[in-house]
């Protein structure tokens, strides 16, 4: 399959041309390793992914720390932006009514800023980490409560969010799934903002 070539097997081969080259690498990976059963998920969890996607990224995850020990995994959350990611491009469709679809109340994660997340990203890059990192922010938000804040800070009327639970749907994937980030954080010197922190309105 192309999407495992490109997920699982390209980081790998990227990992073993940086071992022959003696170049650092930072691998940014994702919470989809994880299958949500124990919500709860620090560094010294094991993968146990119940989609493609995420059995993708967790080969990755270990063919890059086979291949080079001293090797960054970053596992990340939502990323958001200053409204150009795009949960935040669903909330304003959603919002004006351009877009058919609901927000999970059920569905939670932790949501990292992007400036956040890069400049955390670089730190670990420069430093003498390796292994697994999480790099989730400090709050856990549902899709939802997610969209209300970024609503809130566009000054948009929240009310007009739909909200439904994905256990009714058919969608693959986990629910709640909340990145442990603590063990990280304390070897930081980037905070790992909540999204009620860097959401908060600016006016």
């Amino acid at each position: 399959m192309a999407d495992w070539a490109v997920t699982a097997e390209g980081p790998v081969r990227l990992a073993m041309a940086a071992a022959k080259s003696g170049s650092r690498l930072v691998h940014v990976s994702s919470d989809a390793v994880f299958s949500g059963t124990r919500v709860h998920y620090d560094e010294s969890c094991l993968p146990d992914p119940i989609t493609p996607y995420g059995a993708a990224k967790a080969a990755a995850e270990t063919g890059i720390l086979l291949v080079q020990p001293d090797a960054v995994v970053a596992r990340t959350s939502l990323i958001i932006g200053d409204g150009r990611s795009v949960h935040e491009r669903t909330v304003h469709e959603l919002a004006a009514g351009a877009r058919a679809g609901a927000l999970f109340t059920d569905d939670v994660r932790c949501p990292v800023h992007v400036t956040d997340l890069a400049t955390a990203l670089i730190e670990l890059a420069s430093g003498e980490s390796n292994g697994i990192h999480h790099l989730g922010g400090s709050d856990a938000l549902s899709r939802h409560q997610l969209g209300i804040l970024i609503a809130r800070r566009d000054g948009l009327d929240g009310s007009r969010l739909p909200a439904g639970l994905r256990a009714d749907r058919t969608l693959p994937g986990p629910l709640d799934v909340r990145l442990d980030s603590r063990a990280t954080q304390r070897r930081l010197r980037t905070t790992l903002r909540g999204g009620h922190q860097f959401l908060m309105p600016t006016a």
